[in-house]
């Protein structure tokens, strides 16, 4: 880890991917091998590791769950949204592999919050790597816009290639891509991932999330100068226009307090505008998710 005071913000923070869980609660596997993360982060640990960030809004992304507790998911985040009114959108789970059949499901969501801004249905950990051109999924992700819903892609960078793919094919769907598609900083490996974000920075309807970096980094030893190369050449193929701030809490405390994150962008970008400061920010952010 490293510590990087940067650049201040004298206006608040759009954050665009806030996690919230309690393995008590609801089942996920996934955290059984993870003792830092395999225990409740709620409401109350944002806020202490949030303490003296001004943060207007929040973007909830879906966790994984086990998939009995998807619907209920989507309903117990909208209750948390009334102890915190700072969260103004919820982005579930939904079985988009079925595609026309998946109405059904984004019937229920919509009806279990207002807050419904799009849908996350995390490619990354299928098995097959062709699953998200299978035609199913690819109609599942067609359909969202008849709902106003957009798409998190949540991949690493050995997808790229069938999201690109994808995203040629869901020409109306509005999709942002997490975490960056998740490049091997750790091994300081810039290609073919740079290739790959230029071509999908060339759809217009795609944006990008700048989150996640440093977990993707060496949780233990990570600079800001490991990542600075990553989020340079997210800005040059996205621009201030379709780039948006992440958190990802509590998921990036594995490698970064949130200030230690938040520092270490503001250092890699110092050198840019106040008004492209508050896009990235701020506006982006509340545009993407219609906040």
């Amino acid at each position: 880890m490293t510590d990087a005071p940067g650049r201040t913000l004298d206006f608040p923070i759009v954050d665009t991917h806030l996690h919230l869980w309690d393995p008590n609660h609801f089942r996920m596997s996934w955290l059984d091998a993870n003792p830092l993360l395999n225990k409740p982060y709620l409401l109350d640990g944002y806020r202490e590791h949030t303490a003296g960030i001004d943060i207007e809004a929040m973007v909830y992304l879906q966790v994984e769950v086990e998939t009995p507790y998807a619907l209920l998911e989507a309903q117990w985040v909208a209750q948390r949204a009334v102890e915190d009114p700072r969260i103004k959108g919820i982005v579930p789970w939904a079985p988009l592999e079925y595609g026309d059949r998946s109405r059904a499901f984004l019937d229920a969501l919509l009806a279990a919050s207002p807050l419904l801004r799009g849908i996350r249905r995390i490619i990354q950990y299928e098995p097959d790597m062709d699953f998200c051109l299978r035609p199913d999924f690819v109609r599942g992700v067609q359909i969202l816009p008849e709902y106003n819903l957009s798409f998190d892609i949540c991949i690493d960078h050995r997808h790229l290639p069938n999201t690109i793919e994808l995203v040629r094919r869901c020409p109306d769907t509005r999709f942002i891509l997490d975490h960056i598609g998740k490049p091997d900083i750790k091994n300081h490996a810039l290609d073919p991932w740079r290739a790959g974000i230029k071509m999908l920075a060339g759809f217009p309807n795609v944006w990008c999330k700048m989150s996640g970096l440093v977990t993707e980094a060496d949780h233990q030893h990570w600079t800001r100068e490991d990542l600075r190369p990553y989020i340079d050449h997210v800005l040059d193929c996205f621009g201030f226009e379709r780039a948006v701030f992440g958190g990802d809490w509590p998921v990036a405390f594995q490698a970064a307090r949130y200030p230690q994150w938040l520092d270490a962008l503001l250092w890699a970008i110092q050198g840019c505008s106040h008004d492209e400061l508050r896009k990235l920010f701020h506006d982006n952010g509340q545009a993407f998710y219609r906040l």
